[in-house]
Formats: C-alpha cells, sequence, structure tokens
C-alpha cells in the first residue's frame, strides 16, 4: 500500500530538513505500539519522559458516540502533576477520535509506567498554550515543522489528576 502523497519534507527551527513520515507509517506504528502493550500484557510499551524526551502513555476515553471505552497509546511530558500531550492525528488533518471523545468525556483514565490514574481533560490554551508548546519543543525538534503540515492548529491537551469526592462524616 502506498501513500498517495509523496514523503514529505519540512523545516526544523535550527534550518535542517526533517523528513516527515507519511500518516499511513505513522498511524500503523502507534497500531504495533498498542499492541504490544496489549500483547505483553502491560509489561512493554509505556516508558516515562525524561529531561529531553517524551514518555507513552495508555488513555481509555469513553467513545461519543457508542458509549464503549476507546484505548490509544499517546506521547506525552509531564508539567509539575499533569500530562500533556499532542492531539495531532498522526501530523494528518482534523482532530483525533480520542480529542473528540475526551470534550464528550474529559473525566477518563490514563495508564503510565507509574500505574493508573483518574484524570480530567482540558484544551490549552493562551500564555499556557505558548509556555507549554516550547516544552514540548525542548523534547521535540521537529514539533514546528511537523505542525506546520497541518492546515488547522494543534491542540494541547491536559490531563490533570482527579481528587477523590471527600464524603461528609
Amino acid at each position: 500500500m502506498s501513500d498517495p502523497k509523496p514523503v514529505a519534507h519540512a523545516a526544523r527551527a535550527d534550518g535542517r530538513t526533517v523528513r516527515v513520515p507519511p500518516r499511513w507509517f505513522v498511524t500503523r506504528a502507534w497500531a504495533v505500539h498498542r499492541n504490544i502493550h496489549r500483547l505483553t500484557g502491560g509489561h512493554l510499551g509505556l516508558w516515562r519522559p525524561r529531561s529531553r524526551s517524551w514518555g507513552t502513555m495508555r488513555l481509555t476515553t469513553i467513545g461519543r458516540r457508542t458509549g464503549h471505552d476507546r484505548s490509544v497509546i499517546l506521547a506525552y511530558i509531564e508539567d509539575g502533576s499533569d500530562l500533556v500531550t499532542l492531539a495531532m492525528n498522526g501530523w494528518g488533518e482534523g482532530d483525533p477520535a480520542w480529542w473528540l471523545n475526551l470534550q464528550a468525556h474529559p473525566q477518563v483514565l490514563v495508564e503510565t509506567r507509574d500505574g493508573v490514574r483518574a484524570v480530567t481533560a482540558r484544551e490549552v490554551s493562551g500564555a499556557e498554550h505558548s509556555r507549554l508548546w516550547d516544552r514540548w519543543r525542548e523534547v521535540e525538534q521537529s514539533l514546528d515543522a511537523h505542525a506546520s503540515r497541518r492546515s488547522t492548529p494543534t491542540s494541547l491537551v491536559i490531563l490533570s489528576p482527579r481528587t477523590p469526592a471527600v464524603v461528609p462524616d
């Protein structure tokens, strides 16, 4: 199967050209990643972010149309206790299904290397968006080059820990 578009190249902020893989390759790579995680019972496929690299997490959303659980593996960085990810759709056009699901049902579960946690999702805007986009640039030097292939902005999504409800005595 071939991609209808030729392999694209884009310029990084430092002027170097970066090869942008075809969308079919990106989406298949993440599907393989998700299957490795599933087939190994969660022993492989998730890792913590480092100072100059992103980590991976498994996000489980509720389908906005079906009401069924939907899971994806996503890259993320940490911002204090929050997890920050990019709604990039494999650098293709449009929003990924998981982001549309989060907009309909923002309270979800994420699994990181450190375990499962309940979070609430929200889109980042304004100065917070600029600050976190710069943080992403530190770990992904080709971020702007990849994002420039999309005609619409790439949403930044924060997943904040949910605190358990306190039951009065």
